[in-house]
Protein backbone atom coordinates (compact mmCIF):
# COMPACT_ATOMS: atom_id res chain seq x y z
CA UNK A 1 0.00 0.00 0.00
CA UNK A 2 1.11 3.46 -1.04
CA UNK A 3 1.81 6.15 1.33
CA UNK A 4 -0.87 8.67 1.23
CA UNK A 5 -0.13 12.25 1.89
CA UNK A 6 -3.63 12.93 1.66
CA UNK A 7 -6.17 10.40 3.54
CA UNK A 8 -9.81 12.56 2.86
CA UNK A 9 -10.13 14.52 -0.49
CA UNK A 10 -12.76 16.26 -2.10
CA UNK A 11 -12.46 15.53 -5.90
CA UNK A 12 -14.17 17.98 -8.35
CA UNK A 13 -15.44 17.36 -11.94
CA UNK A 14 -16.70 19.18 -14.19
CA UNK A 15 -20.17 17.94 -16.05
CA UNK A 16 -18.79 18.22 -19.31
CA UNK A 17 -16.08 15.33 -18.33
CA UNK A 18 -19.08 12.84 -18.45
CA UNK A 19 -20.21 13.56 -21.95
CA UNK A 20 -17.05 12.41 -23.71
CA UNK A 21 -16.72 13.48 -27.34
CA UNK A 22 -20.23 13.95 -27.09
CA UNK A 23 -19.58 17.54 -25.22
CA UNK A 24 -22.92 16.99 -24.08
CA UNK A 25 -25.36 14.31 -22.13
CA UNK A 26 -24.18 11.43 -20.50
CA UNK A 27 -21.83 8.87 -22.29
CA UNK A 28 -21.73 5.68 -20.04
CA UNK A 29 -18.67 4.85 -21.69
CA UNK A 30 -16.97 7.77 -20.76
CA UNK A 31 -18.15 7.55 -16.96
CA UNK A 32 -16.96 3.66 -16.71
CA UNK A 33 -13.44 5.01 -17.72
CA UNK A 34 -13.71 7.68 -14.90
CA UNK A 35 -14.85 5.68 -12.31
CA UNK A 36 -11.82 3.49 -13.10
CA UNK A 37 -9.72 6.30 -12.35
CA UNK A 38 -11.37 6.98 -9.08
CA UNK A 39 -11.24 2.84 -8.02
CA UNK A 40 -7.93 3.21 -8.33
CA UNK A 41 -7.90 6.10 -5.50
CA UNK A 42 -10.47 4.33 -3.18
CA UNK A 43 -8.25 1.20 -3.53
CA UNK A 44 -5.55 3.13 -2.01
CA UNK A 45 -7.82 3.42 1.45
CA UNK A 46 -8.54 6.90 0.44
CA UNK A 47 -11.70 8.27 1.65
CA UNK A 48 -13.71 10.40 -1.39
CA UNK A 49 -16.16 13.11 -1.78
CA UNK A 50 -17.26 14.41 -5.23
CA UNK A 51 -18.89 17.16 -6.45
CA UNK A 52 -19.70 17.08 -10.20
CA UNK A 53 -20.96 19.94 -12.42
CA UNK A 54 -24.11 20.22 -14.51
CA UNK A 55 -22.93 21.88 -17.35
CA UNK A 56 -23.30 18.69 -19.80
CA UNK A 57 -26.85 18.89 -19.19
CA UNK A 58 -27.84 22.43 -18.33
CA UNK A 59 -25.45 25.87 -17.59
CA UNK A 60 -27.70 27.92 -15.09
CA UNK A 61 -25.02 31.43 -15.89
CA UNK A 62 -25.46 31.19 -19.47
CA UNK A 63 -29.17 30.63 -19.75
CA UNK A 64 -28.89 33.36 -17.52
CA UNK A 65 -26.81 35.71 -19.83
CA UNK A 66 -29.80 34.66 -22.54
CA UNK A 67 -33.08 35.82 -20.28
CA UNK A 68 -33.84 33.57 -18.32
CA UNK A 69 -34.46 34.82 -14.26
CA UNK A 70 -31.00 33.85 -12.67
CA UNK A 71 -32.66 31.94 -9.83
CA UNK A 72 -34.46 29.59 -11.68
CA UNK A 73 -31.76 28.74 -14.21
CA UNK A 74 -29.74 28.38 -11.10
CA UNK A 75 -31.86 25.85 -9.47
CA UNK A 76 -31.69 23.76 -12.86
CA UNK A 77 -28.14 23.65 -13.06
CA UNK A 78 -28.17 22.25 -9.40
CA UNK A 79 -31.04 19.87 -10.98
CA UNK A 80 -28.22 18.86 -14.04
CA UNK A 81 -25.98 18.13 -11.25
CA UNK A 82 -28.16 15.41 -9.77
CA UNK A 83 -28.47 13.51 -12.75
CA UNK A 84 -24.57 13.46 -13.06
CA UNK A 85 -24.29 12.36 -9.77
CA UNK A 86 -26.80 9.07 -10.14
CA UNK A 87 -24.92 8.55 -13.19
CA UNK A 88 -21.63 8.27 -11.63
CA UNK A 89 -23.17 7.09 -8.76
CA UNK A 90 -24.43 3.71 -10.75
CA UNK A 91 -21.25 3.27 -11.92
CA UNK A 92 -19.16 3.19 -8.73
CA UNK A 93 -21.42 0.83 -7.63
CA UNK A 94 -21.67 -1.49 -10.85
CA UNK A 95 -17.58 -1.64 -10.69
CA UNK A 96 -18.24 -2.57 -6.27
CA UNK A 97 -17.47 0.62 -4.76
CA UNK A 98 -20.54 1.85 -2.23
CA UNK A 99 -21.86 5.07 -2.97
CA UNK A 100 -23.85 7.59 -1.39
CA UNK A 101 -25.77 10.38 -3.01
CA UNK A 102 -26.34 13.22 -0.69
CA UNK A 103 -28.59 16.04 -2.42
CA UNK A 104 -28.80 20.12 -1.11
CA UNK A 105 -32.42 19.45 -2.57
CA UNK A 106 -34.87 17.23 -0.84
CA UNK A 107 -35.74 14.26 -3.44
CA UNK A 108 -35.60 11.48 -0.94
CA UNK A 109 -37.07 9.09 -3.57
CA UNK A 110 -33.66 8.73 -5.86
CA UNK A 111 -30.71 10.21 -2.77
CA UNK A 112 -30.46 11.23 0.72
CA UNK A 113 -30.40 14.60 1.63
CA UNK A 114 -27.22 16.64 2.06
CA UNK A 115 -26.40 16.04 6.11
CA UNK A 116 -22.83 17.38 7.43
CA UNK A 117 -22.60 14.48 9.82
CA UNK A 118 -24.26 11.69 7.52
CA UNK A 119 -21.83 12.79 5.24
CA UNK A 120 -18.67 12.33 8.10
CA UNK A 121 -20.41 8.83 8.41
CA UNK A 122 -20.47 7.45 5.29
CA UNK A 123 -16.61 8.72 4.62
CA UNK A 124 -15.72 7.24 7.68
CA UNK A 125 -17.31 3.87 6.72
CA UNK A 126 -15.70 3.64 3.02
CA UNK A 127 -18.61 4.64 0.78
CA UNK A 128 -17.68 7.42 -1.74
CA UNK A 129 -20.21 10.56 -0.71
CA UNK A 130 -21.31 12.07 -4.07
CA UNK A 131 -22.54 16.00 -3.03
CA UNK A 132 -25.20 17.08 -5.23
CA UNK A 133 -27.49 19.87 -5.53
CA UNK A 134 -24.54 22.67 -4.89
CA UNK A 135 -25.23 24.22 -2.00
CA UNK A 136 -29.18 24.31 -2.45
CA UNK A 137 -28.99 28.06 -3.12
CA UNK A 138 -28.82 30.08 -6.61
CA UNK A 139 -26.37 32.43 -7.83
CA UNK A 140 -22.96 29.96 -5.72
CA UNK A 141 -21.44 27.68 -8.56
CA UNK A 142 -20.16 23.93 -8.23
CA UNK A 143 -17.00 25.35 -7.67
CA UNK A 144 -18.11 27.16 -4.39
CA UNK A 145 -19.65 23.95 -3.50
CA UNK A 146 -16.49 22.04 -3.64
CA UNK A 147 -15.02 24.46 -1.50
CA UNK A 148 -17.45 24.44 1.00
CA UNK A 149 -17.78 20.55 1.05
CA UNK A 150 -14.51 20.18 1.34
CA UNK A 151 -14.36 22.71 4.41
CA UNK A 152 -17.49 20.93 5.73
CA UNK A 153 -16.43 17.29 5.47
CA UNK A 154 -12.75 18.17 7.08
CA UNK A 155 -10.84 16.88 3.49
CA UNK A 156 -7.21 17.57 3.64
CA UNK A 157 -7.25 18.51 -0.24
CA UNK A 158 -9.42 19.26 -3.07
CA UNK A 159 -8.27 18.15 -6.39
CA UNK A 160 -9.99 19.48 -9.26
CA UNK A 161 -9.74 17.11 -11.98
CA UNK A 162 -9.27 18.33 -15.83
CA UNK A 163 -8.59 17.15 -19.37
CA UNK A 164 -5.08 19.83 -19.02
CA UNK A 165 -2.08 18.43 -16.61
CA UNK A 166 -1.95 21.63 -14.32
CA UNK A 167 -2.46 25.57 -14.72
CA UNK A 168 -1.12 27.75 -17.25
CA UNK A 169 -0.29 31.13 -17.62
CA UNK A 170 -2.59 31.21 -20.55
CA UNK A 171 -4.66 28.02 -22.63
CA UNK A 172 -2.22 25.63 -23.62
CA UNK A 173 -4.08 24.67 -26.70
CA UNK A 174 -4.04 27.74 -28.15
CA UNK A 175 -0.71 29.13 -26.99
CA UNK A 176 2.42 26.75 -27.43
CA UNK A 177 4.62 29.18 -25.05
CA UNK A 178 2.62 28.68 -22.09
CA UNK A 179 3.98 28.15 -19.08
CA UNK A 180 2.73 25.37 -16.93
CA UNK A 181 2.91 26.67 -12.36
CA UNK A 182 4.07 23.87 -10.42
CA UNK A 183 2.99 25.92 -7.43
CA UNK A 184 1.15 29.21 -7.39
CA UNK A 185 -0.67 30.74 -4.29
CA UNK A 186 -4.60 31.83 -3.73
CA UNK A 187 -3.76 35.35 -4.16
CA UNK A 188 -2.13 35.02 -7.77
CA UNK A 189 -4.03 32.96 -8.93
CA UNK A 190 -6.58 35.68 -8.47
CA UNK A 191 -4.82 38.21 -9.26
CA UNK A 192 -3.82 36.73 -13.10
CA UNK A 193 -7.37 35.50 -13.69
CA UNK A 194 -6.34 32.31 -14.37
CA UNK A 195 -10.05 30.95 -14.03
CA UNK A 196 -9.05 27.63 -12.09
CA UNK A 197 -12.34 28.59 -9.43
CA UNK A 198 -14.52 31.45 -8.76
CA UNK A 199 -13.32 34.15 -6.23
CA UNK A 200 -15.96 32.68 -3.75
CA UNK A 201 -14.29 29.33 -3.65
CA UNK A 202 -10.97 30.73 -3.03
CA UNK A 203 -11.71 33.09 -0.40
CA UNK A 204 -13.36 29.84 1.24
CA UNK A 205 -10.17 27.69 0.75
CA UNK A 206 -7.64 30.39 1.59
CA UNK A 207 -9.11 31.29 4.56
CA UNK A 208 -9.09 27.64 5.79
CA UNK A 209 -5.70 26.75 4.28
CA UNK A 210 -6.79 23.89 1.86
CA UNK A 211 -4.46 23.05 -0.87
CA UNK A 212 -5.94 22.93 -4.18
CA UNK A 213 -4.63 20.41 -6.73
CA UNK A 214 -5.67 20.97 -10.35
CA UNK A 215 -4.45 17.74 -12.32
CA UNK A 216 -5.42 15.18 -15.63
CA UNK A 217 -8.60 13.02 -14.96
CA UNK A 218 -6.72 10.49 -16.68
CA UNK A 219 -2.88 8.66 -16.45
CA UNK A 220 -3.03 7.99 -12.94
CA UNK A 221 -2.14 11.73 -11.92
CA UNK A 222 -4.84 11.74 -9.09
CA UNK A 223 -3.76 8.22 -7.45
CA UNK A 224 -0.26 10.28 -7.38
CA UNK A 225 -1.47 13.59 -6.24
CA UNK A 226 -2.90 11.99 -3.04
CA UNK A 227 0.55 10.29 -2.70
CA UNK A 228 2.45 13.67 -2.67
CA UNK A 229 3.69 13.61 -5.57
CA UNK A 230 4.87 16.56 -7.72
CA UNK A 231 1.97 16.22 -10.59
CA UNK A 232 -0.55 18.74 -11.68
CA UNK A 233 -0.13 22.35 -9.88
CA UNK A 234 -0.78 22.84 -6.49
CA UNK A 235 -2.38 26.33 -5.02
CA UNK A 236 -1.64 27.04 -1.96
CA UNK A 237 -1.55 29.86 0.89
Amino acid sequence: MPTLKYRRVLLKLSGEALAGEQKTGIDPETVSVICTEIGSVLNMGVQMALVIGGGNIFRGLSASAKGMERSSADYMGMLATVLNALAVQDMLERQGYPTRVLSAIAMRQVCEPYVRRRALHHLDKGRVVICAAGTGNPYFTTDTTAALRGMELKCDAIIKATKVDGIYDKDPARFPDAVKFTTISYDETLTRRLGVMDATAFALVRDNNVPIIVCRMFGGQISRAVCGEAVGTIVHG
